[in-house]
């Protein structure tokens, strides 16, 4: 089974921190998205289009930029998750949840 998340934030929300239950695809759907991970040394700035992998248990925090963002959180099933090619499963089916296949 997989899993789709939608989600939409304003300009001026405090950013929003969750940890990840299982591997992940995070892709912004329109707006500018900032994303850190703890543990990583940079943040991350993406734009319409542009997607992250997020690991199982990673603590991500998420803000939108100046005209706000809608964005997709994707997993997989736990039997994909474990897959030597992580995103490769996701990857698949994510563009046609979204609408861009």
């Amino acid at each position: 089974m997989r899993e789709v998340r939608i989600f939409e934030l304003e300009h001026g929300e405090p950013a929003a921190a969750w940890r990840v239950a299982r591997p992940s695809i995070f892709k912004v759907i329109s707006g500018e998205i900032w994303l850190t991970v703890e543990g990583d040394s940079e943040d991350h700035w993406l734009a319409t289009g542009q997607s992250i992998e997020l690991p199982r248990k990673a603590v991500a925090w998420v803000s939108a930029g100046q005209t706000g963002a809608r964005f997709a959180l994707a997993s997989g099933s736990e039997r994909a998750a474990t897959s030597p090619v992580l995103h490769l499963p996701v990857l698949r089916w994510l563009p046609r949840w979204l609408g861009v296949a």
